[in-house]
C-alpha cells in the first residue's frame, strides 16, 4: 500500500519561510514522479510545483516561481517543498502526491497524502 505523508506545516508570517517534507513508502519512490498541491478554503485544489523521478525536471506554478523550490531526495524516499517569502495568499493545506507514469501539473496523479496546513499571516 502506497502511503504519503507530508510535514513541515504551520504558521508563520508573511515574508517568512517554511520546508514541507512528503516521506513516501510502499512504492518504489526513485523512479516516482511527484507533484505538491494545496487547497484554500473555498477553493478548488490546485497545482503548485512537481519533479520527474529523476529531479531533472521541476516545474511551478507563476505565482510561486522565485519563491518556492521542489527537490527530492530519492536515498531518504523524500520530497521536499522550501516555500520561501511566504504570502498570505499561501495560506492553504498542501497535498503531495505521486504517480508512476503522469508528471506535470494536473490531478492525474495516483497516490495523495493527507495535508499539511500552511497558515501565513499577514
Amino acid at each position: 500500500q502506497v502511503y504519503l505523508a507530508e510535514s513541515g506545516g504551520g504558521l508563520v508570517q508573511a515574508g517568512g519561510s517554511l520546508r514541507l517534507s512528503c516521506a513516501a513508502s510502499g512504492l518504489t519512490f526513485s523512479i516516482a514522479n511527484m507533484g505538491w498541491f494545496r487547497q484554500a478554503p473555498g477553493k478548488e485544489r490546485e497545482f503548485v510545483a512537481a519533479i520527474i523521478w529523476s529531479g531533472t525536471t521541476t516545474w511551478y506554478t507563476d505565482s510561486v516561481k522565485g519563491r518556492f523550490t521542489v527537490s527530492r531526495d530519492n536515498a531518504k524516499n523524500t520530497v521536499y517543498l522550501q516555500m520561501n517569502s511566504l504570502e498570505p495568499e499561501d495560506t492553504a493545506v498542501y497535498y503531495c502526491a505521486a504517480d508512476m507514469h503522469y508528471a506535470g501539473s494536473s490531478k492525474s496523479y495516483d497516490y495523495w497524502g493527507q495535508g499539511t496546513q500552511v497558515t501565513v499571516s499577514s
